[in-house]
């Protein structure tokens, strides 16, 4: 493992990093066992404590079950907490393949539109205005991938945000790194990002207009686009950008 990418990060939450990425990229599949503890702990020079510590974290998310005078054991993916962030983080760090994608959108296109939809007849004039503001960001934006990702997420975390329940907020949050990567993906596409921004507009102006069936549609319509460009960014060998590899215990 690089130690610099963590600086002063506990050794347990390097050592559950280190595990969860080689346990999403396959190193470790499920239902297969973890080497022993004595083994990990001597590879990644880490305490039977640490290493306790590690296993309690990836437990938690769902990765991994321990079993006295059985082992540590791999679960299987449906058991996985896919919101976490760092599940995400290394599910994207192992180049995901295209069905993981797909399951990715597919759950966007279940939350985004209805929440361009509910945005649309109950936003303040508030909320409207983070929404026009992260719109009119996108088209400032710089021809820089860092500036367009922001601008990108922005935009559809002040819909989620306009919906005014808390649960949609709360889901916006959890999946700040998948959309942030899903946009990565989408972006790689030549002129995609520049293609979008009328989609985004025509979201923006059914929201603005308080026309929850068009908010709806258009959303709709910029997820489809967005799939289409993302599929073709994992084709062709983009890296995926996520979020910072920080494990949270």
């Amino acid at each position: 493992m690089d130690n610099r990418m963590f600086g002063k990060r506990a050794r347990h939450s390097r050592v559950a990093h280190e595990l969860g990425r080689r346990i999403a990229g396959g190193v470790y599949e499920p239902g297969a066992l973890l080497p022993p503890d004595t083994s990990v702990g001597e590879e990644m020079d880490v305490s039977r404590t640490a290493l306790r510590e590690a296993f309690k974290v990836l437990t938690a998310k769902g990765l991994i079950e321990s079993r006295q005078k059985v082992g540590t054991r791999v679960m299987a993916r449906k058991n996985w907490n896919m919101l976490d962030p760092d599940v995400l983080n290394w599910c994207f760090a192992a180049k995901p393949s295209a069905q993981f994608i797909q399951s990715l959108f597919e759950m966007r296109r279940v939350v985004e539109p209805s929440a361009a939809a509910m945005t649309a007849e109950r936003r303040t004039d508030e909320q409207l205005a983070e929404i026009e503001a992260a719109y009119y960001s996108m088209e400032r934006a710089p021809p820089d991938m860092d500036e367009m990702l922001t601008t990108d997420l922005r935009f559809h975390l002040s819909i989620l945000n306009g919906t005014g329940n808390d649960f949609m907020v709360t889901l916006g949050m959890m999946i700040e790194t998948a959309l942030i990567s899903s946009f990565n993906l989408s972006s790689s596409v030549p002129s995609a990002f520049s293609d979008a921004l009328e989609s985004h507009k025509a979201v923006y102006l059914g929201i603005l207009n308080r026309d929850a069936k068009r908010a709806r549609f258009e959303m709709e319509a910029l997820l489809d686009n967005s799939i289409k460009d993302a599929l073709s960014g994992l084709e062709q060998g983009r890296d995926v950008v996520s979020g910072p590899q920080l494990v949270t215990d």
